[in-house]
């Protein structure tokens, strides 16, 4: 009998701890238990042309893409893919952001480069000389920190308003290039430099404007670095195919997007 109150007092401190852990791991079951509904917007560096094989939507959809990868490995509930090879802004608004609902958990978006002519540009600088390169690169840089913001801004706007309680996560776009010597075919050192610094440039615009929307910006140039076009193991195309040229490999997306991805949604 003289242990009864001590029995009590253990009992009631067991009581006690029981009720506080099942405190701390309902939030945690709840929150682990969230569905996760995912939508991935945006060009072709989303849409994962480079990576093939294609379906028959006429956007150049690959499942190799970083987008279907990473649905494929969080077990989503749900997974939306209206990204399409070409699109600039307005196409996003006009025709993707359909794709949103107020239960969309995570949105993904690459976008702008087209916006800022990257495919003109790029001709140019191939095909063209160091001067029409240089024009065509600074015509491009004026234009995605002049002209670009205001249409980033809507973009973001109209993802929020379809989509308000979506986390939104802007990825950005590699450097094409390495600048070493890689043969008398290949650009000039000189244009892959400029070709790059017009890639930091967007890199700079596109991380302010997603900064000031609420949204988190991942990084892709640190991810690709010593894989461009001129590396020995590039994860970016050359001139191997016509649609496909400049656009990450299946490596690419597999081992440069998708860990950018991973690094913020981890």
């Amino acid at each position: 009998m003289p242990h009864r109150p001590l029995a009590r007092a253990l009992a009631a401190l067991v009581t006690l701890l029981t009720a506080i852990l099942g405190a701390v791991a309902v939030p945690a079951a709840a929150q682990a238990a969230a569905p996760l509904h995912y939508v991935a917007l945006g060009d072709s560096y989303s849409s994962g042309v480079g990576a093939g094989p294609y379906d028959w939507s006429g956007c150049l959809r690959s499942q190799k893409s970083y987008a279907p990868l990473w649905a494929a490995a969080n077990n989503v509930d749900s997974f939306r893919f209206p990204a399409c090879g070409g699109a600039v802004t307005a196409d996003v608004i006009n025709n993707q952001v359909s794709s949103l609902s107020s239960t969309t958990t995570l949105v993904t978006i690459t976008i702008g480069g087209n916006d800022a002519g990257f495919a003109d540009v790029i001709t140019s600088c191939r095909l063209g000389s160091t001067s029409e390169c240089t024009n065509a690169v600074n015509e491009a840089k004026a234009f995605a920190t002049g002209t670009l913001p205001g249409r980033l801004d809507r973009t973001y706007a109209a993802i929020r308003e379809r989509a308000p309680n979506a986390r939104l996560i802007v990825l950005g776009y590699p450097r094409l290039f390495e600048t070493n010597y890689c043969g008398l075919l290949a650009m000039s050192t000189y244009k892959r430099t400029i070709l790059n610094e017009a890639a930091d440039t967007l890199a700079a615009v596109t991380s302010a404007r997603a900064a000031a929307a609420g949204a988190t910006f991942a990084d892709t140039r640190p991810t690709f670095a010593g894989h461009g076009v001129c590396a020995a193991t590039p994860w970016i195309r050359d001139i191997s195919g016509l649609i496909e040229a400049y656009h990450p490999n299946a490596a690419g997306y597999r081992d440069g997007y998708l860990p950018a991805l991973n690094a913020v949604t981890r």
